[in-house]
């Protein structure tokens, strides 16, 4: 009987006690010859302005194996949740002034 080769494993990660986790429905992303900068925030409906909550600087090889290990990480989980459906017109969905619901039908 053959054993499976074993996957090869990433660095050990070590989490700081007391680290706070940041909530981000918004990112920013620019770049220079030599880094890829991701600006996270955090931006309320109706609001005109996001609050920066953690900016992350790296190389571009580095962003580029970040791009596949969350293509690879979204393709398992919509093949175990289903498709995560994106709006054809994103800019309009996310930037569109704040619109309450819908008042429910009056009896």
């Amino acid at each position: 009987m053959t054993t499976p080769p074993q996957q090869p494993t990433g660095p050990q990660m070590e989490v700081p006690t007391g680290l706070e986790p940041v909530y981000s429905n918004l990112a920013r992303i620019s770049h220079s010859p030599a880094d890829i900068v991701i600006d996270f925030a955090q931006i309320l409906p109706g609001e005109g302005k996001a609050n920066v909550r953690a900016r992350i600087l790296m190389t571009p090889l580095s962003a580029k194996l970040l791009l596949r290990a969350l293509k690879e990480n979204l393709t398992r989980y919509e093949a175990a949740l289903g498709e995560i459906p994106v709006p054809t017109t994103l800019a309009e969905n996310l930037f569109r002034p704040y619109q309450p619901p819908p008042e429910p039908p009056k009896e």
